[in-house]
């Protein structure tokens, strides 16, 4: 399994190293949890997301991590059947949240062995990647607990790296003031981790659990 970690969102034209040009199955689930506290944009990000990952040779279909709050066991079959999963940003805790609760990373887990497999995303898509979200509550909101989100999960993240990728950091983003704070927090504290400007992306082979 491959990883693509982006600052921001992908831009149609050229396919990243990441993305494979071999596909098994060609299908791509678009993962917009972590908009979850933020309705509004969450149809123009689907589209344009949907429009960029097809012009990388992937069909796509939303892969709502809700659906399986209930009924984890169901989501390792959903996501064996894809060659990509594409995360986008929001709220970082939230995202980690939504798949603490629907066993996201154990379904993650079992496509290890996969090398047309990839888990990609930008800004909270990449953040929730690493081993926690230390430093990210300068950038997000931590309370935020959305409709139908029990408040008792924990926003674990899904170790496949071994530093926190800290999006939007020196470029022209509302939340690169956070990332400036929070890139100097993680260094203060002597805590791996990685600053990412918008138009970067991390694209490395997926580190073995647990970390």
């Amino acid at each position: 399994m491959r990883l693509l970690l982006s600052s921001w969102f992908l831009t149609p034209g050229s396919c990243p190293p990441a993305l494979p040009s071999t596909l098994r199955t060609g299908r791509a689930g678009i993962v917009l949890n972590a908009l979850d506290g933020y309705g509004r944009s969450r149809a123009r990000d689907h589209a344009r997301e949907n429009r960029t990952l097809e012009t990388f040779g992937y069909s796509c279909e939303e892969l709502d991590l809700r659906d399986y709050f209930s009924a984890p066991r169901e989501l390792p079959q959903r996501v064996a059947g894809l060659d990509l999963v594409w995360a986008l940003g929001g709220n970082a805790f939230v995202l980690a949240r939504a798949m603490t609760q629907a066993g996201f990373g154990d379904a993650l887990h079992q496509q290890r062995h996969r090398p047309e497999f990839t888990y990609g995303g930008y800004s909270a898509g990449a953040c929730v990647a690493g081993p926690d979200l230390q430093g990210i509550d300068l950038m997000d909101d931590p309370a935020v607990v959305p409709d139908g989100y029990p408040p008792a999960t924990e926003p674990e993240c899904l170790r496949l790296v071994p530093y926190r990728i800290v999006p939007h950091w020196r470029s022209e983003h509302p939340e690169a003031e956070g990332a400036e704070r929070a890139a100097a927090y993680l260094a203060e504290n002597g805590l791996p981790h990685r600053c990412l400007r918008d138009g970067e992306a991390v694209s490395v082979q997926a580190v073995s659990r647990p970390m």
